[in-house]
């Protein structure tokens, strides 16, 4: 199984639906024993509560191992993704084609900065 991080584990995605599109062409999608799905497509008219409840249920499920979230719908929900500083799932945030990547606001990547000093680049 090419797309799980380990062993029964899966790939969340929450993003646009090109990016979603994009994950399920690939294989991500899944359905758990609950018959709940491993991602959320999200639109404009797609409430913030709803982005956030779906990332909080990604990072408590154990089946998944890593939740890939375009950065823009992250910072709609910035402080539950800050929040989600465990090892499992990892949170990764990625660009979409509508919204360019900044990684001033990618919360791993800061978390990252902070462990290194700069002199060690």
């Amino acid at each position: 199984m090419a797309h799980t991080a380990q062993k029964g584990k899966v790939i969340a995605v929450i993003g646009d639906e090109d990016t979603v599109v994009g994950f399920l062409l690939g294989g991500v999608g899944e359905l758990n024993k609950a018959n709940k799905p491993n991602y959320l497509i999200v639109d404009k008219n797609t409430p913030v509560a709803e982005i956030e409840a779906a990332f909080r249920s990604f990072v408590a499920r154990d089946d998944i191992a890593i939740v890939v979230i375009n950065q823009h719908i992250a910072e709609l929900i910035r402080y539950s993704v800050d929040q989600a500083t465990q090892r499992s799932p990892a949170v990764l945030e990625i660009p979409s084609k509508e919204a360019p990547y900044d990684p001033s606001n990618d919360s791993i990547l800061n978390r990252a900065r902070g462990l290194f000093n700069p002199s060690d680049f």
